[in-house]
């Protein structure tokens, strides 16, 4: 059975498209004239979202702090013949690392949670907040044991909807080196949580071992990293790397580039194989991330059809 193809909606709300997002009515409707099977939520404006995190929802693009709204919402996608993937949510304004009080994020983490399950979306993703420098403010240990604690909490919350958590790893983000993955994953050894496998991160912490703190730690090919990751991968992105970062305002490294299907060196009729082996999806989705791209909206028909090419071969 093929696997049903989805892409990530931030994609069209943030980076080059935050001054001019385009808006999720118009997302859908062309993903489903692409023959998207749905869209993976970035659940912050201007897309549907749980409401403010820090005040009123007034005046806040998106919000959907009422159940009548989510209901409808859910209508809305099913007559479409579109479904939800997955929900990316808003947790970026919170402390996890740098703070011994996760309180706020997890009251936050459970408003998206509870958001999630009104929408029928059985995954969420979570990352670790705060950039790879924040270990050298918090020793590592600390910072581990901060993460893992409330993840472990939040796993509790997702597992009374019924839902699974994923960590997308990323080397934008504190714990970006293989060892690390391995490490937390084993700590919070909770049955509904795994990693989230994008594999343009795959390429840049696995391979390329970008921002890394200390000693970098990598592997000769992505397969390497797959392979230590075996039984631990619980959701997938797939995006061509060519090996590079996005920058930030600064000039500077920030997170993986994301280049559309063609455009990077990753070998996919390599890595999907090894990757289907060593996942354990409770789904049949497969994400498309554009996250940063510059053209990310006319990008998404080109991807969509080299996606639909892996799909007939390995899905």
């Amino acid at each position: 059975m093929s696997k049903n193809i989805s892409i990530g909606s931030w994609a069209y709300t943030i980076g080059p498209y935050a001054s001019n997002p385009i808006d999720f009515t118009t997302v859908c409707e062309k993903l489903k004239a692409l023959g998207f099977d749905g869209v993976e939520l970035g659940a912050f404006p201007p897309h549907p979202n749980p409401g403010n995190p820090s005040g009123p929802d007034d005046s806040w693009p998106g919000a959907m702090p009422e159940k009548s709204q989510r209901v409808e919402l859910r209508a809305r996608m099913k007559q479409r013949g579109l479904a939800f993937s997955g929900i990316a949510a808003n947790l970026w304004g919170e402390k996890l690392i740098n703070t011994g009080d996760q309180s706020k994020y997890i009251a936050e983490f459970r408003k998206n949670s509870q958001f999630a399950s009104d929408l029928g979306i059985q995954g969420i993703r979570v990352d670790c907040v705060q950039p790879p420098a924040i270990l050298r403010e918090v020793d590592y240990d600390t910072a581990m044991k901060r993460v893992v604690s409330a993840w472990k909490t939040c796993c509790d919350i997702a597992a009374d909807h019924g839902q699974y958590v994923t960590w997308e790893f990323e080397p934008g983000f504190a714990f970006n080196k293989p060892s690390d993955l391995v490490r937390i994953h084993d700590a919070v050894n909770k049955p509904n949580f795994g990693l989230q496998y994008d594999t343009c991160h795959g390429q840049m912490v696995g391979v390329v071992g970008v921002r890394q703190e200390g000693t970098k730690e990598t592997f000769p090919s992505q397969i390497d990293l797959i392979r230590k990751l075996d039984g631990r991968i619980n959701h997938i992105h797939m995006i061509d790397s060519d090996n590079t970062c996005h920058k930030d305002a600064q000039g500077n490294d920030e997170t993986s580039a994301h280049p559309p299907f063609g455009l990077g060196v990753l070998k996919f009729d390599e890595i999907v194989p090894e990757l289907m082996k060593a996942a354990r999806l409770p789904h049949d989705w497969w994400t498309i991330d554009l996250c940063f791209w510059p053209d990310a909206w006319a990008a998404t028909e080109q991807c969509k059809k080299a996606i639909d090419r892996l799909n007939e071969r390995y899905g």
